[in-house]
């Protein structure tokens, strides 16, 4: 337990310090890049929706391990994203996830580190992707989405670009990677006003404006549509809450779609 915890450490400081491996994360992308055009078909849409520059949050849905690979060709930026702890149990694995940009989170608690990590790559101007629903969820209509990403957006000001991926959840059957078609849409930026404290009720309003979008677009790639779209941390007095934010608005950008 004591090793585990001095690996997370380890790792959450090399993310806030050093981040990405230069090296690694263009190697690793210059391979992909051409494989996933080649072997999934891959369509990029909305790119441009992506800040250039400055601190970023995408949130996004969760269909498979490919997802953070597949959202880090969106950007010419390294992309810094959550991965579960227990992925970087093995060294030589969580180096290398490490060297792409990932830290550990602790899933199923407030995991205090990660905020703190997220917040520091913002800081820095950085580009963090958050799958709000916690989990890969397949197959099916997307999960319901917790208030970590309602919570960071608060906290740092940053604008948050909601993603969908489809295509993924058919790629893998064992350890045998198929042909499928991968498509991706990132909708407008949404900003929301600046808390330092944001209460759970208020982080949870914010999602409820955050993950619509994401099914939208979710929708719009031919996914199934959800029953409901509440947060599942949602508390019943979020509802005024709501109503009493402040609308968030959409960062200007081209409303056409680009495909690549």
């Amino acid at each position: 337990m004591h090793a585990a915890a001095t690996t997370s450490t380890r790792l959450h400081e090399r993310a806030r310090g050093r981040g990405v491996n230069p090296v690694v994360y263009w190697a690793v992308r210059a391979l992909l890049q051409p494989f996933f055009h080649l072997y999934f078909r891959f369509r990029r849409d909305g790119r441009e929706h992506i800040p250039a520059e400055g601190p970023v949050i995408i949130a996004a849905n969760h269909r498979s391990f490919l997802d953070p690979f597949v959202i880090g060709m969106m950007t010419r930026r390294p992309v810094y994203y959550v991965a579960k702890r227990e992925l970087f149990a093995n060294r030589l694995v969580g180096w290398f996830l490490s060297s792409l940009g990932a830290f550990p989170v602790t899933r199923g608690a407030a995991d205090q580190d990660m905020f703190a990590t997220a917040r520091s790559i913002l800081a820095r101007g950085g580009v963090v992707l958050i799958f709000p629903e916690g989990t890969r969820t397949r197959p099916g209509p997307l999960g319901r989405a917790k208030r970590g990403v309602g919570r960071l957006a608060l906290e740092t000001g940053a604008p948050v670009v909601p993603v969908a991926v489809a295509g993924t959840e058919d790629v893998r059957r064992g350890w045998r990677i198929r042909p499928r078609r991968v498509r991706i849409a990132a909708g407008r930026p949404l900003t929301f006003p600046r808390m330092p404290n944001p209460s759970p009720q208020v982080a949870a309003a914010v999602v409820q404006r955050i993950w619509p979008e994401v099914e939208a677009l979710w929708t719009s790639l031919g996914g199934a549509a959800s029953p409901a779209t509440a947060p599942r941390e949602a508390a019943p007095a979020a509802e005024p809450v709501v109503a009493a934010l402040p609308p968030a608005p959409r960062t200007a950008g081209n409303p056409r779609a680009t495909a690549a």
